[in-house]
């Protein structure tokens, strides 16, 4: 077809001079300005607690503590060998967080010399123990979230009792919550339901502010019931406590499959079902079941949103306290797009069909994903967005991203072909358009382009790019290596 890119060999043209809309005004953009560093969060995974009992892989990868072991530079799941790969991966990937494993025959420890003790993390994660926790390592918990750490606790139904030891994930983490020896008046506003829900896939309520259903890794819609169990929530008890994704026909204070609350300077989530985080990747002779990747949930989103706010991301969630965001005023300086670079594949983003791609006739700016828009010679509309709440404490807040265009347009005067960056709330509505970039705007390799966001300090946005293409010549718009650095 006439001006086709997508159908025919690659043409490279040169990036010129190029026109930013910024607030209205015309300015000119400068060289960029070095990013800022990014915080490290340290995130501890427990396997000290039968999580590979029978079928269960809940481990990040096989190399304990550290999973760069196995792989120090992992592009996928299998890049690590475990049933939680995928997540431990797609940490890593950011560049912002430290992972490490609390290794089986270990305790879990606070305030001690081990380099696994607790007081060297950010976050702790529980993914469906099976034993139980001694009564010194329920202090070590307790008192870790009580002075600022993140815990993650992820349940099962009841009667998963894995290693047949008499004790299921259910009564091991009630237990946790009812008789630690720091607070047993149930701290964190909830108590573990006994129940064994086949199947299901619980939806999200409607909260556009929320971080953890709308923080750096995407939009979190349903989630995944494949045997699991739901929460009761006690405001009364802690009024902190807010769930987020409930069983069909509950609310309120019943049915919730994922929740939030806090506890003294920390921060707590809750889910009933350890398939969500199951990328069904794992040791050999293992039964697994892909929930990671369930097309009908946005389990990925869930888990990683929920990380990041635990480990001191994202604004205030559930009814106060908690470490860092931007309700709070605070500042976590640090990178927040999630697959910024496009190397996880279509995930995180929002975009149209083959928008995001490894396609040879185009390259990445590094690596081998990256964004495509537009390119076809025929009317068309691509989209590439993702929403993030800018904290509300941060005084510098910076989008940048590679762009390269060309096109099989020859005017050198008119604007044929569009790629709009714009800024958007929560309903939708245009906030700002950062840039319009054209077919004029042609020329060899990527150009970096940067925006300030300050402006949105203490809001959830969504970054939408949006190529529009005329009926004729194509003009290909290509994105890589997107950052919003906050400090």
């Amino acid at each position: 077809m006439l001006g086709s890119k997508r159908s025919r060999r690659r043409v490279t043209t040169a990036l010129a001079g190029f026109g930013l809309l910024l607030t209205g005004a015309a300015v000119q953009v400068g060289a960029s300005a070095p990013a800022q560093a990014a915080t490290t969060h340290r995130v501890l995974f427990d396997n000290a607690h039968a999580e590979t009992a029978g079928n269960a892989d809940w481990v990040i990868s096989t190399s304990q503590p550290d999973p760069l072991g196995q792989n120090a530079n992992p592009q996928s799941e299998t890049d690590w060998t475990g049933a939680l790969s995928s997540w431990g991966v797609a940490l890593q990937k950011t560049g912002n967080y430290s992972l490490k494993t609390l290794p089986s025959g270990q305790s879990l420890t606070y305030g001690g010399s081990s380099a696994q003790d607790l007081s060297n993390f950010d976050e702790l994660v529980l993914p469906e123990p099976n034993t139980m926790f001694s009564a010194a390592e329920k202090t070590a918990i307790m008192n870790f979230v009580k002075n600022g750490g993140g815990l993650f606790i992820i349940s099962d139904h009841t009667g998963a009792d894995r290693n047949n030891d008499g004790n299921d994930a259910v009564e091991i983490l009630n237990d946790l919550m009812t008789n630690n020896g720091v607070d047993n008046t149930d701290p964190f506003g909830f108590s573990i339901d006994s129940l064994d829900i086949s199947s299901g896939y619980p939806a999200a309520i409607s909260d556009s502010t929320d971080p953890v259903l709308n923080g750096s890794f995407g939009k979190v819609t349903k989630s995944l019931f494949a045997d699991g169990t739901t929460a009761t929530l006690k405001p009364a008890d802690n009024a902190a406590v807010k769930g987020l994704v409930y069983r069909s026909g509950y609310s309120g204070n019943t049915g919730a499959f994922f929740l939030t609350s806090t506890f003294g300077s920390g921060r707590v989530a809750f889910w009933g079902d350890s398939s969500p985080i199951d990328d069904g990747t794992g040791s050999s002779g293992n039964t697994l079941y892909d929930g990671w990747n369930d097309t009908g949930a946005t389990n990925a989103a869930l888990a990683l949103n929920a990380t990041a706010w635990l480990a001191g991301d994202g604004g205030t969630s559930g009814g106060g306290g908690g470490t860092g965001g931007g309700g709070t005023g605070t500042c976590t300086a640090g990178q927040l797009l999630g697959n910024n670079g496009f190397e996880s594949g279509n995930t995180t983003w929002s975009a149209s069909s083959k928008v995001i791609t490894n396609a040879a006739a185009e390259s990445a700016h590094s690596g081998s994903y990256y964004a495509w828009l537009d390119g076809y010679g025929t009317a068309t509309t691509n989209t590439l967005s993702q929403s993030v709440a800018v904290p509300a404490g941060c005084t510098s807040a910076k989008l940048s991203f590679y762009l390269h265009v060309d096109t099989a347009e020859t005017s050198t005067t008119t604007a044929y072909d569009t790629l709009k960056v714009q800024v958007l709330n929560g309903s939708g509505t245009v906030l700002g358009t950062l840039a319009t970039y054209s077919n004029l705007n042609a020329g060899s390799g990527y150009t970096q382009r940067s925006f300030d966001l300050s402006g949105y300090a203490g809001q959830n946005v969504t970054l939408q790019f949006t190529g529009t293409e005329g009926s004729k010549y194509q003009t290909s718009f290509v994105v890589d290596d997107t950052a919003l650095n906050v400090s």
